[in-house]
């Protein structure tokens, strides 16, 4: 047996605890700590999952409705830009960044 001093040392990474001999500069034993489990209540990762899957329906849902509004919603800020434009036919166009 060594009489070398042991030393504790974790390990930054995975946070093992390795004792080291000094003298020898070996590791002469470690302890992987003990990771918590990923789920503790299956039953409620379970409610979970299906909480969101229903949220993103509802997200989904918004969304379509919205894609289907758009040209409606476009068609109706052309009409009234065109109204405008008939209205003031000597106003002058707004400046686009491409013309400055």
């Amino acid at each position: 047996m060594s009489n070398g001093k042991l030393t504790d040392v974790q390990c930054p990474c995975c946070n093992t605890l390795l004792k080291i001999d000094s003298e020898l500069g070996v590791v002469i034993s470690h302890k992987i700590p003990e990771k918590p489990l990923a789920i503790q209540d299956l039953a409620a990762e379970v409610a979970k999952i299906k909480s969101e899957g229903s949220r993103l329906d509802a997200a989904f849902e918004k969304s379509f409705a919205a894609h289907k509004s758009q040209s409606t919603v476009l068609n109706r800020k052309f009409d009234e830009l065109l109204k405008q434009a008939k209205e003031n036919p000597d106003q002058e166009p707004p400046k686009r960044d491409i013309d400055l």
